[in-house]
């Protein structure tokens, strides 16, 4: 898929190549390998876990994190402490502790600890292989648990298709797809399958702490970007909600194509370019306070513009109310500028996806 090919876009979206944690076999493990979400979007890097401290300061640092993966790490966290010959109930306690309001993860290390425990009294400790067998135990816990996640990921999806109406506006909120899973994820897998049965007219990611998790996850494993506008200029620079222009470089340096859904009334002919946008400066105490209440130190200042501004290099698309226009570009926009005043027809450059 090319990185402005919106018409591929629309078919299918960009997934995760390889999955965001996995179990290594001997003799290069055991261990768990894990995608450091940390240092996404600008690298994918991997790090491996071999022993239970690692993993633990893993899951505290957000490497690896997601209800659904987390439950998957302290099932598989618990299977490496029993292939490692490590005091299991210790590492399981451990790990549920980690981050303690991620149920999932507790409830994983759990379910891999009793596999583990039954499968050590089935034996019995007089047996030479008990701690082998139980092991084996464990992983197969993990491993199911992981099964298991990917068929609920595409229930999930399968159900919370029937919510999505035609043409739907969507706000997402952190980071909910391929890399909190072991399928496409819980909230992004639904978008996901109402994407792919064309229904989704506009999605919104909104920001999220810690560690910036909405746009910056969301936006590296999304298939398109698509946003509104405020106003757009003749040239096709985009002004948007601030924060839009670092959604579109993200998307435009991961290939993801960036597309702007606006009716061609917000084209404003009357602005040459970027420069002849106004941008709204709103006042600093809406960043400095909260309902009345300082966030800031007594005398702090801030600079709160209320858009950005996009350069039209770095967006694919224009959809309007006439159809899809491509490149954006002084010429393609005045094409729809003649015939602002009609709604019959399309312009040359512009195709309509339907």
């Amino acid at each position: 898929m090319g990185a402005f090919d919106l018409v591929a876009a629309m078919a299918q979206t960009r997934a995760v190549g390889t999955r965001a944690l996995r179990w290594l076999d001997p003799p290069a493990g055991p261990a768990l390998v894990l995608l450091d979400q940390t240092r996404l979007p600008a690298e994918e890097a991997w790090l491996t876990c071999r022993d239970i401290p690692a993993l633990d300061h893993a899951i505290r640092t957000l490497v690896v994190r997601g209800a659904p993966l987390l439950g998957l790490a302290g099932a598989y966290g618990v299977a490496l402490a029993a292939c490692r010959g490590d005091d299991v109930a210790a590492a399981a306690d451990l790990l549920a502790r980690s981050r303690p309001t991620a149920v999932n993860l507790s409830w994983g290390a759990a379910r891999a600890l009793d596999a583990y425990q039954a499968a050590h009294r089935a034996v019995g400790d007089a047996d030479p292989g008990a701690a082998r067998r139980a092991a084996d135990a464990a992983l197969a816990q993990a491993r199911a648990i992981e099964a298991d996640d990917a068929a609920a990921s595409a229930a999930i999806a399968r159900h919370g298709l029937s919510l999505v109406g035609e043409r739907a506006r969507i706000l997402t909120h952190c980071n909910t797809g391929a890399l909190v899973s072991a399928g496409e994820g819980t909230a992004f897998a639904i978008i996901l399958a109402a994407h792919r049965a064309g229904r989704v007219a506009q999605l919104w990611v909104d920001e999220t702490r810690p560690l910036l998790q909405g746009a910056r996850l969301t936006a590296y494993e999304a298939g398109l970007v698509l946003t509104g506008a405020d106003r757009i200029a003749a040239d096709g620079s985009v002004a948007n909600k601030v924060g839009t222009y670092g959604l579109a470089v993200l998307a435009h340096h991961h290939g993801v194509p960036f597309a702007v859904a606006a009716p061609v009334s917000t084209i404003d002919f009357a602005a040459a370019g970027a420069a002849d946008i106004k941008v709204e400066l709103r006042p600093g105490e809406e960043v400095t306070t909260f309902a009345g209440t300082a966030v800031a130190p007594p005398g702090s200042t801030a600079h709160n513009p209320a858009f950005d501004v996009t350069d039209a290099a770095l967006v694919t698309a224009l959809v309007t109310e006439r159809g899809v226009t491509r490149p954006v570009n002084a010429g393609t926009l005045q094409s729809l500028g003649a015939g602002r005043g009609s709604r019959e027809g399309a312009p040359t450059d512009v195709s309509v996806e339907r």
